[in-house]
Formats: structure tokens, sequence, C-alpha cells
């Protein structure tokens, strides 16, 4: 599947379709909190990076996770990717760490996958 980059809304409805086709019930999704796009439809996590590294993005503004169309409040997005290791920036976990990255991070789908 080829990686999009969204950067206008878009429907849980066409995450689930991506995700009926990868891994079943779930889309890799990485998130540029600067740009406020998502890069979806990769197999890996580094794939959505290297998309959006080659658009134009900064590594450190880029964050890994997991999105689950079929779930919602909490449970729909996971925050685990190995992307997201960067001991320089003080995350140390393929978590977020950070709370306030996360909500930004939150914010970012929330605008671009409205329930």
């Amino acid at each position: 599947m080829t990686v999009r980059i969204l950067s206008s809304p878009t429907t849980r409805r066409a995450l689930a379709s991506i995700a009926e086709s990868q891994f079943g019930d779930m889309v890799k999704a990485v998130v540029d909190v600067r740009r406020r796009v998502i890069a979806v439809g990769g197999e890996l996590h580094s794939d959505e990076e290297a998309a959006l590294l080659e658009d134009g993005s900064r590594q450190e503004d880029l964050w890994g996770l997991n999105l689950y169309p079929a779930e919602r409040g909490e449970a729909w997005i996971e925050f685990d990717s190995v992307i997201n290791i960067r001991p320089s920036q003080g995350n140390r976990s393929r978590g977020v760490d950070d709370a306030d990255l996360r909500r930004a991070i939150g914010e970012v789908v929330a605008v671009l996958v409205p329930e």
C-alpha cells in the first residue's frame, strides 16, 4: 500500500479500509506535530516517517502511533512505535512519555480524523 499524507480531514471508514487491507483492525500512522499532518498506509512506521521527511518534515517533529478505527475514546490511539525511542529528546520508550506531546498528537489526529 502507498503511504498517504493527510493534510485535510478523512473518515474513520477510510482508515478502516486501509486497516483491512493491511493489519486487520489497525493502521500505522506518523504524526508531524509542527506541520499538523499525518502519514498513513505504510507497512512500517519508518515508511511513513521517510515519506514525511521527503515531504519537508523534521524528524524531531514526527511521532509514531497505531490507530484503531473501530474503537472510541482513548482506545483508538496507541502510542507505540520504535521511531519514538529518542533519548536525545527525553523519550526513552516506544510510547510518547510527555503528556503535553501526547495531547498535541491527539489534537492533530482529532482534526484530521474527526469522530
